[in-house]
């Protein structure tokens, strides 16, 4: 398994479909996927990665801790 860390935003779409997200759907400056409750913003870098510190803030506000994200990824 590859190591928590920067993150392409494609793959973090397909990495938290897997988590039961939907989406993502168009609304405000950025895109967003829900789960249940949960309303995530997903990030649009238009150079680079998503930082490993940023995946750190999205993966706290979605409830997946980083044991569950690298189970997964």
């Amino acid at each position: 398994m590859p190591k928590f860390g920067p993150i392409k935003r494609k793959d973090l779409i397909y990495y938290l479909k897997s988590f039961g997200f939907t989406g993502p759907f168009t609304g405000g400056k950025h895109q967003f996927m829900i789960n249940g409750s949960i309303r995530l913003v997903i990030p649009n870098p238009h150079k680079g990665d998503i930082s490993k510190d940023l995946l750190t803030r999205i993966l706290k506000q979605a409830n997946i801790t980083k044991k569950d994200w690298e189970s997964v990824v």
